[in-house]
């Protein structure tokens, strides 16, 4: 097991607001702190996929430094510390792939290949057996890069690029195992967005259009079919592509991607207002993994440079 204990205290990071900006175009900055946890045991990837049952969170598949793309899966359990190899992925191989989870059973689907192979099959992992079933095919065009997230007892995969940008929706409904489109992402097509939930309510945005780095935030409501813009980022903060978000008490962060600056954003849908809350201490990164357990963000993987990572930090917001 690869395990390293640091601790490491994120400073107060300062930033400059024009004069006469109001609380709906300035950004606070408070404090944050990240910890190292013990490193997956997998090879260094990125594009992984990554979805949470209980309080274990389950990461696999995504491309190495070889550009192989890969099927192995793993659980990391925050309490003690540690990664256990799960049953592989039995698609074929695959990067930037869509997960999520409903009740005890996480999802996979759609992706690609280095030979440039887009998918669109999705399998079920279910905990209990530590066992794959395939399900229902994804019924948008195969793709990747798309955006996945889960709402009461349904799933949801959208945007994404299969061959060009794409912005429709689609709706998993497990208990008939289907398909259902949905009313298609409020605003310009796009790959490498991001998507938190945050009282059953979804948050979609960021991500890259025409080559252009999005600052953009989406509201969807799932029982109305609709989309409500949200308050963007403001102009001050660096727009990102290929980030991660995670959940926790409520509030939605964003972290890395491929901007330059390595800010921890933090959205209130209660107050549509966001907070930058210091700096990610690892490396800056593209195509990651992040998601939440507890009262704690994580964030695992990823791209810096040329080097996929097998790092592992955990957030405290809190702190």
């Amino acid at each position: 097991m690869k395990i390293k204990l640091l601790r490491l205290c994120v400073g107060v990071a300062l930033l400059s607001l024009m004069n006469g900006c109001t609380e709906m175009n300035s950004v606070n900055t408070t404090l944050g702190d990240w910890t190292v946890k013990s490193e997956l045991e997998g090879v260094g990837r990125s594009g992984a996929v990554s979805f949470v049952i209980g309080n274990i969170a389950y990461v696999g598949t995504g491309q190495d430094a070889s550009k192989n793309a890969l099927t192995d899966f793993w659980a990391f359990d925050p309490a003690s510390n540690t990664w256990t190899q799960k049953a592989s992925f039995p698609g074929k191989a695959r990067s930037e792939a869509v997960g999520f989870a409903i009740g005890t059973r996480g999802y996979l689907g759609t992706g690609g290949d280095a030979q440039g192979n887009l998918f669109r099959d999705m399998y079920a992992y279910d905990t209990y057996t530590n066992s794959w079933q395939r399900v229902a095919d994804f019924s948008g065009t195969p793709r990747r890069s798309a955006v996945g997230f889960s709402l009461y007892d349904v799933g949801f995969i959208g945007l994404g690029f299969d061959g060009s940008e794409r912005a429709d929706l689609w709706r998993y409904n497990p208990s008939a195992n289907i398909w259902t489109q949905r009313k298609y992402f409020s605003n310009t097509a796009r790959v490498g967005a991001i998507a938190f939930v945050v009282n059953n309510q979804a948050y979609v945005g960021m991500g890259s259009s025409g080559g252009n780095a999005r600052n953009d935030l989406w509201q969807y409501d799932m029982d109305q079919d609709t989309w409500t813009q949200r308050q963007r980022l403001p102009e001050s903060i660096p727009a990102s592509a290929y980030g991660v978000s995670f959940t926790v008490n409520g509030i939605g962060y964003v972290v890395s991607g491929t901007t330059t600056t390595k800010n921890v954003l933090a959205y209130d849908p209660a107050r549509d207002f966001w907070t930058v809350k210091g700096s990610f201490e690892g490396a800056s990164r593209t195509k990651a993994v992040g998601f939440a357990i507890g009262s704690r963000g994580y964030v695992v993987t990823g791209l810096a440079g040329n080097s996929p990572l097998d790092d592992c930090w955990a957030y405290d917001p809190l702190y």
